[in-house]
């Protein structure tokens, strides 16, 4: 229902200065003509959406996920290109030059001015080179934060030539209510990107952490533990995630997204259990005791929190085990009474993290390339195995929570849904895409 009603804001949003723009009215056109400023509109109110959909605003991605809210920004960013791509061409055969006799108001011709068709023609070129650099970063091999500071600098510049364009080229945006529109939503676009960069380091800066303890789980996964420094914490709840920058200027670009693998019972301190994939992963051993980190967060909606299912299962593969740990210590600390059941996927048996913890409870474990004489499942955590480990009950009882590789979670969703689990008791955030 959450997830509906932001598609459904989302849309008010987008149509409304296309509505707007019919209403000011003018002469009528061919249809072809009304079509190309319609999908030019579309085109530019898209754009100044995409900056709310990627500017981390709480209200939006703690109720629907994080994960719906960025695929949604990516839908829109491909339909957005679409429609600019093929806005100007459009227009052909449409009268342009300066005003006719019978147009003194231009609103049938086209313009020929240079200053008002220069900043569209940029932004036609620039906003399918964001989109492909978008698409293709992995490929390229772009450092996250390079990529990050080249992405919000494009998507600004593309904003304000779209502006300059719509407002001085456009038939419809020329129109001063249309003007003030425009300048109005690029406005909270700009400000939404300016709080990420400008507004959030600043609050940042004045709640520092530090870190107090660096611990290797296994050969490629560690726990890194820090404090809050002259401040209460954070509020957040089992299964939540922070942007955390370890060693480094709040206003640096170098914060990555880890998932919190403490408790909220346990204190003050927060967890959070990284293994070695990235730049900046690579270099956790190195990390000092005392080191300064900032937090920004919590993110997610992978909790547990005010739901009474009979039973939990927390369905976790590699890292994945991150936030399902912070809920299953949660619900331990909290006394929590109901079964628990956690099927945890890894290649290798070296790969296992906190084997002990998990041990206390009903735990499968599930290994790809497992040793000889291995006790536990062999292979994957796939519709076979879900259906040897849970009773049919259980499938349309529990609340199944998950978190791992794209693969796993499509098919065990696939499968859940196949054996009757209601899809408002399946949880789970995806944050790596196409």
């Amino acid at each position: 229902m959450k997830a509906f009603c932001l598609i459904i804001a989302y849309l008010v949003a987008v149509t409304f200065p296309l509505i707007l723009s019919a209403l000011v009215g003018g002469p009528p056109r061919q249809f072809h003509q009304e079509l190309a400023s319609g999908l030019g509109i579309l085109a530019f109110s898209m754009v100044l959406m995409e900056f709310i959909l990627s500017g981390r605003f709480k209200v939006i991605s703690n109720g629907v996920g994080m994960d719906v809210t960025m695929r949604l920004h990516q839908m829109m960013a491909r339909t957005a290109l679409v429609f600019a791509l093929l806005h100007p061409f459009l227009y052909q055969g449409t009268p342009s030059g300066g005003p006719r006799p019978w147009d003194p108001a231009r609103a049938l011709t086209l313009t020929t001015d240079f200053s008002a068709l220069a900043s569209g023609i940029a932004a036609f070129l620039l906003l399918p080179t964001l989109a492909l650099l978008a698409i293709g970063r992995t490929q390229l091999d772009f450092k996250y934060e390079t990529w990050r500071l080249l992405h919000g600098i494009g998507a600004l510049l593309i904003a304000v030539l779209l502006l300059h364009h719509t407002v001085s080229a456009g038939r419809y945006g020329s129109q001063p209510v249309m003007t003030w529109v425009w300048l109005a939503m690029t406005g909270v676009a700009v400000g939404s990107l300016l709080s990420v960069y400008l507004l959030v380091p600043l609050l940042q800066k004045a709640r520092p952490w530090r870190v107090t303890s660096v611990t290797q789980l296994t050969s490629e996964q560690w726990e890194l533990t820090v404090k809050p420094e002259g401040h209460r914490g954070l509020d957040y709840k089992a299964g939540q995630f922070v942007w955390l920058n370890v060693g480094h200027s709040p206003f640096s670009m170098k914060e990555n997204p880890f998932s919190i693998c403490s408790a909220p019972a346990s204190g003050s301190e927060i967890t959070f259990m990284i293994r070695e994939l990235g730049d900046f992963t690579r270099t956790i051993g190195q990390i000092k005791p005392g080191t300064v980190a900032y937090l920004d967060g919590p993110y997610g909606n992978l909790s547990v929190e005010g739901r009474d299912e009979p039973g939990i299962a927390l369905i976790a593969g590699g890292v994945g085990l991150a936030p399902l740990l912070s809920i299953l210590r949660q619900l331990r600390l909290s006394g929590d009474a109901r079964k628990v059941r956690v099927l945890y996927g890894n290649r290798v048996v070296d790969q296992v993290a906190n084997r002990d913890e998990l041990n206390a409870g009903d735990v499968v474990y599930v290994l790809s390339e497992p040793p000889e004489a291995w006790p536990g499942e062999k292979g994957l955590i796939d519709a076979a195995l879900l259906d040897r480990v849970f009773s049919e009950t259980e499938f349309s009882e529990w609340l199944f929570v998950m978190c791992g590789p794209r693969g796993m979670m499509d098919g065990v969703e696939d499968h859940l849904m196949s054996r009757g689990t209601p899809s408002h008791r399946i949880l789970s955030e995806r944050f790596n895409y196409d």
